[in-house]
């Protein structure tokens, strides 16, 4: 930095002198990204849907679509290259960030030598905000005792305002994070809607940089929870959409395909290909089903067309807010998916949604994917439902198979991207484009430069191209001419129009996976496998493919060993030592909590002094997905025991005034169950016996002391008491974890898996 000042003996001597502040390029436009969960090629509006998306029907009105854009299959990943324009397993995440294997592309970690999106754009100037869902920072270090590196902050953004992992209650969730800090919250006020909340914040960023300063450009990346399960929606979202559905998913795909076919998105004579019928991912036909399970199912997707639905309202109220600034016409918007609709929820979906993630282990029979509920509560706050998978195909429509898989149900979805200032005319661009493009044509369209060093090291090289040149010419080709993916085992390769892919089952080793083989320019539904009689292709695609994994840090695939899922750094030990938490303590957040109680018996043991009339909770750890809490009421101590949506309550002993020590004892017992036990003073004071152990995700709230906070746990107790503070003095919680149960640890490891392959 050039500096012409000079200082002299005296001021009159001196010559003062500034740093020019740093100014992005005249012009630069505002960038707005809003990124959904696990949202369907078909579930908006301009790209086939009957739902009611009039805000992003304007903004396609009044842009461009892109039908033939890609990502990766899994959450973690995508935004990992969404954000950084590198391959995922370069960036470090193989899939979601939820397990530490110690190899490369498994990190869960930017590097420093990668300079993310909000970084550059900062550095050019810009202010940058995130909301909404990160899911880029290991699970084990998003504990407020560990480093912050993977933060939001951390990364480029000033503001952060959201979750870091990957799902939460969109009616009470379970650990809000603002900047570097926990959100400081016992309670949510009626009606709490967490889209709507995500939008205020976003509102609230752009209202407060505009009184601060009116010209500085900014780039919002809203990264919604929704539609991620536990599908939930506020009632008159969902009330819009009763009975809409009766006709179930067969018909719904068959009417979007044809909107698509009719709009131009797909010429005439394109494939639907057959109702998704491989093993484990098949689907029952509609009218196969019986009545019962056709209302209960058709439920399910009312609450998932009102999500989306809610999604659109707010996007209206959001970029209302920039048009009053005058500045819609100078923000490139851009709306996205994070990868293709879900087949999570299996055959009949679930109204346990953590209990779910296990049903698939072996496990006793009694261990069923859901539990009754009356139908009035799904959607609500007391359900945590999925839908069944024939609902993720319709969402997919026209596109094979889910998320998580390389099939093009799992990685091709909606892309809109709006600017009215530089878009001439609106239209459809059917040009391959990949995730990792979106950060180069960003920086293309605002002028800045992506920095050649970063942190004193050479910038890793971009695997993303710039599609700019698609806003001005439609025939212009694309600029992403070959792409592998590789994700769990499943493996695609993609080049000038020819798609390779395979779908893995677990435990067959890789080199026995068919490969199929798609010719995209005529068959873009991958319907029509010419694998057969193309046997050189299909050699010298998968050679492309080994040599891309080599180069993208993709090995080492998972062998059968459920390593990869599972493995952690002898540092976690750590979390299974005992833990003493004060009266006060924040709750202790969800992963650090887990360790204390996964697959082994442990003890909780609670100290106080009783007064006359003290009542309130104790300790309490869960939600309504599943979880625990002991507390007091009319003088007595209660244990209430959530078994994935199910409640069972136990009336203790009466506890006296005086001095205590309220014990909790929890045995581990065949078939993954605890026996459940209280004491006071070291005698005993009842026991529920029996219940299921919490596996996988659950209990997703973490451990509270004193109280129940935010996501209750009973939710008569909730509805009698709200977060029910303990009134009298609480001394200390106190766990100690005992022995690890013992399970077949191939039986553990599966549970494991299971749940960590969900969690995106």
């Amino acid at each position: 930095m050039s500096v012409s000042g000079y200082i002299g003996r005296t001021v009159a001597d001196s010559t003062p002198w500034w740093p020019t502040p740093v100014r992005p390029p005249g012009g630069a436009p505002n960038i707005v990204v809003v990124l959904l969960d696990d949202m369907g090629f078909a579930d908006i509006g301009p790209f086939g849907s009957e739902i009611e998306t009039p805000t992003l029907d304007r903004l396609a009105a009044r842009g461009l679509r892109f039908t033939n854009y890609h990502t990766t299959p899994l959450c973690s990943p995508s935004r990992a290259s969404l954000l950084t324009g590198l391959n995922h397993h370069r960036a470090g995440y193989a899939f979601v960030a939820n397990a530490d294997p110690g190899f490369p592309g498994y990190t869960f970690e930017i590097a420093d030598d990668v300079p993310t999106l909000p970084e550059t754009l900062r550095g050019a100037g810009y202010a940058t905000f995130a909301v909404g869902k990160w899911h880029l920072t290991k699970d084990a270090t998003m504990n407020d005792g560990a480093a912050r590196s993977s933060w939001p902050t951390q990364k480029g953004f000033d503001r952060f305002y959201g979750i870091l992992e990957g799902l939460t209650s969109l009616h009470h969730p379970h650990r809000l994070i603002r900047d570097n800090s926990v959100v400081d919250v016992d309670a949510y006020p009626e009606g709490y809607y967490l889209t709507d909340d995500l939008t205020d914040q976003a509102i609230s960023m752009i209202k407060s940089l505009r009184a601060h300063d009116a010209r500085k450009p900014y780039f919002l990346y809203l990264a919604h929870l929704a539609v991620h399960g536990p599908l939930m929606a506020k009632p008159a979202d969902i009330a819009k959409y009763r009975g809409k559905y009766a006709k179930g998913w067969d018909a719904l795909r068959e009417e979007r395909f044809a909107r698509q076919v009719a709009a131009g998105l797909f010429p005439e004579g394109t494939a639907l290909p057959p109702r998704n019928s491989e093993q484990f991912l098949d689907v029952t036909a509609w009218d196969a089903l019986p009545e019962d399970e056709r209302l209960l199912f058709a439920r399910y997707q009312e609450v998932y067309a009102a999500m989306v639905d809610s999604v659109d309202q707010n996007l209206g109220r959001l970029l209302a807010v920039i048009e009053q600034y005058g500045e819609l016409d100078d923000t490139i918007v851009i709306f996205t998916s994070d990868n293709g609709g879900s087949g999570e929820g299996g055959v009949r979906g679930t109204r346990s949604y953590f209990k779910q993630f296990v049903h698939n282990v072996d496990l006793p029979g009694d261990w069923g994917p859901d539990v009754p509920r009356d139908l009035d509560l799904i959607g609500g706050p007391r359900t945590m439902v999925h839908y069944p998978r024939g609902w993720g195909m319709a969402s997919n429509t026209p596109f094979r198979l889910y998320k998580g898989s390389t099939h093009a149900g799992g990685v091709r979805v909606p892309f809109l991207l709006s600017w009215p200032a530089r878009i001439a005319a609106a239209g459809v661009r059917d040009r391959y484009q990949y995730v990792t493009d979106l950060l180069p044509t960003l920086l293309d369209l605002a002028g800045v430069a992506r920095p050649e060093t970063v942190r004193g090291a050479p910038a890793a090289a971009l695997d993303g191209a710039s599609f700019a040149d698609a806003l001005d010419d439609p025939a212009a080709p694309s600029t992403h001419p070959e792409q592998y993916a590789e994700m769990t085992g499943n493996r695609a390769f993609y080049r000038d129009g020819w798609k390779l892919v395979t779908l893995h089952r677990h435990g067959r080793p890789h080199e026995e996976d068919p490969w199929e083989l798609y010719d995209l320019r005529t068959d873009p539904t991958e319907t029509y496998d010419l694998a057969a009689g193309k046997p050189e292709l299909v050699a010298e695609l998968a050679h492309a493919w080994e040599r891309a994994a080599l180069e993208n840090k993709v090995f080492p695939l998972d062998d059968g060993t459920g390593y990869l899922w599972t493995a952690r750094p002898p540092s976690e030990r750590s979390f299974q030592e005992p833990v003493t938490l004060l009266a006060g303590t924040p709750t202790l957040e969800r992963y650090r909590a887990a360790q204390l109680i996964t697959f082994r018996d442990f003890r909780v043991d609670v100290r106080l002094t009783q007064g006359p009339g003290d009542q309130g909770v104790l300790v309490a750890h869960g939600d309504q997905g599943g979880g625990y809490v002991l507390y007091v009421e009319d003088g007595h101590l209660h244990l209430a025991y959530n078994e994935y949506g199910e409640l069972s309550t136990l009336a203790g002993h009466a506890l006296p005034p005086g001095a205590h020590t309220v014990s909790l004892l929890a045995a581990a017992l065949p078939g993954y169950r605890w026996d459940l036990a209280l004491e006071l003073d070291g005698a005993p004071a009842g026991r529920l016996g029996a219940v299921r152990m919490l596996l996988g995700l659950a209990p997703v709230e973490g451990i509270d002391v004193g109280i129940d906070r935010r996501s209750p746990v009973s939710w008569p107790l909730y509805e009698r008491h709200g977060a029910f503070p303990y009134g009298g003095d609480l001394i200390s919680v106190t766990y100690t974890p005992g022995a690890p149960a013992g399970y077949d640890p191939r039986e553990v490891l599966a549970a494991l898996r299971a749940a960590a392959e969900s969690y995106d």
